[in-house]
């Protein structure tokens, strides 16, 4: 895969554009079909050596059509293969057509498939494109073939999983092994979808990548690809303030250890001074657990007025633990104008006065980074969270447009968005990254970042990706603590 595409996926609707570019320009498209066939043959043969038969079910597209070329590739090759279709083999169009009449294997009815010890399946029946329920004849088939544990190699996306929002529908295969042809599609990348692709493979089957590069949107994976051009070198000369002051706000005497974890984790990330702003009635806790991380005294909006005059706050994380309230929303309105990364209680304080803040983001200008998971996604922006057409990458544009704000949409797929339409998903993140405290860390991190002047959207998937490599890192007992002190340099 080249270079140009190796942190880029595409929607279903933009490979079919993709694809009709490679037919106008002069390649041969029924080649194309040769070509991912053989690659999900050879997959298969190089994953199950020991394979007593392997069992190809086609569908009625050119998923099928793969699936056909794949079949004639296997028998070749010496394999045991059998091939079940789905629908009528002669009522074929097209490409799918010729690789049907090509392979020499009569196909027999999908539901006469009965899974036995020593099968490997080829799913072929649907692909990427597929947007409706899995018919019940597949349905029943793919349920039979989950429950055997037969291993099950997927052409392009296991069947019955949307490519373009990751949902299941209705059924699907749980895969094995998945090999997509020139760059991945959403479905391989959001849940639930991701957790049953297996592996996966992503094949150049021959169409030239400035065809892929020009029909896909700003869609990424997130990589250090995406943001390593804002990183920069620390000046060797820089003092502690080149390196950006951040300002974490915490809540009463009864909730400040989320706080503190963000100071840390911002002090950790490369942040040049990390301050505690407490009120009074909590500073005595916080001073005896802090060290490096300073402590100011912010007891209401006219403390808050006064410590904004000092211009090298560069930025801050208002949220964890803080508090839900009229006090978040005063204060998160005087600091639209900043950097400011928006977490947990920060968000909810909104639930009922949105609007307000996404005016005042517009308004003010400022670098504005909100961290919502599901629950708190759902809250401050509840029309777009209860669409059910739109998939988790459309959600997170649609609020950063809406909130003229960076998006960090949480979960085992975080999706990073900015309101320009640029979107990228993260997939290094391990299980176990859902622990208490792991949020308040990633807002800590985001805020280091914002700090160290990079822009938001980088700042945001920076972090991301960090908090990620640092749950690797600490393993599968990790704490929140562990987290910061397990966080990889950039």
């Amino acid at each position: 895969m080249s270079q140009t595409l190796s942190n880029i996926f595409v929607t279903p609707a933009e490979m079919t554009s993709v694809d009709k570019d490679a037919a106008h320009s002069g390649i041969d498209s029924f080649s194309l079909m040769r070509s991912a066939g053989t690659a999900v043959s050879a997959a298969a043969l190089r994953l199950y050596p020991g394979a007593l038969r392997f069992v190809t079910l086609c569908g009625p597209g050119n998923n099928g059509g793969d699936g056909y070329v794949a079949a004639a590739a296997l028998a070749e090759s010496g394999a045991c293969v059998t091939v079940f279709a789905l629908g009528e083999p002669a009522k074929l169009k097209g490409d799918a057509a010729r690789a049907r009449e090509r392979c020499a294997l009569a196909p027999g009815p999908l539901d006469g498939y009965e899974p036995q010890p020593g099968d490997v399946v080829i799913d072929a029946l649907f692909g990427a494109g597929l947007a409706r329920e899995v018919p019940k004849q597949a349905r029943n088939v793919i349920g039979r073939v989950n429950a055997s544990g037969v291993p099950v190699v997927a052409v392009d996306l296991p069947s019955g999983i949307d490519g373009r929002t990751g949902e299941i529908r209705g059924a699907s295969f749980v895969a094995a092994h998945t090999v997509t042809f020139m760059a991945p599609k959403p479905g391989h990348l959001l849940m639930p979808g991701r957790a049953r692709c297996g592996t996966i493979e992503v094949f150049d089957i021959g169409i030239p990548g400035r065809f892929v590069v020009g029909r896909a949107g700003d869609l990424h994976i997130n990589t250090p690809t995406l943001w390593e051009e804002h990183l920069g070198a620390l000046d060797p000369e820089a003092h502690k303030y080149k390196r950006g002051h951040l300002a974490v706000f915490c809540g009463g005497s009864a909730s400040t250890g989320a706080a503190r974890l963000s100071a840390a984790a911002g002090l950790r990330a490369g942040a040049g001074l990390v301050t505690l702003a407490s009120p009074v009635e909590a500073l005595a806790t916080n001073a005896s657990h802090l060290t490096a991380v300073m402590l100011k005294e912010i007891d209401g909006t006219a403390d808050l007025s006064a410590w904004l005059k000092d211009k090298r706050l560069s930025t801050f994380v208002l949220g964890p633990g803080f508090g839900v309230g009229k006090t978040a929303r005063d204060f998160v309105l005087m600091l639209c104008d900043r950097a400011l990364v928006l977490d947990a209680d920060g968000i909810t304080s909104f639930k009922e006065a949105e609007e307000q803040l996404f005016d005042r983001i517009a308004e003010e200008g400022g670098e504005v980074v909100m961290t919502p998971h599901d629950g708190e996604f759902g809250r401050i922006f509840p029309g777009i969270a209860a669409d059910t057409a739109l998939s988790k990458i459309e959600k997170a544009q649609a609020a950063a447009k809406l909130s003229h704000s960076v998006i960090v949409y949480k979960g085992p797929d975080t999706v990073i968005a900015a309101p320009s339409g640029r979107a990228a998903v993260n997939v290094n993140a391990p299980p176990w990254l859902a622990t208490a405290g792991s949020g308040d860390v990633l807002a800590g991190i985001i805020g280091a970042h914002l700090a160290q002047g990079m822009p938001s959207f980088e700042a945001a998937a920076a972090a991301v990706w960090r908090h990620g490599e640092a749950g690797v890192a600490a393993g599968r007992t990790a704490t929140a603590e562990m987290l910061i002190e397990s966080m990889p340099p950039l």
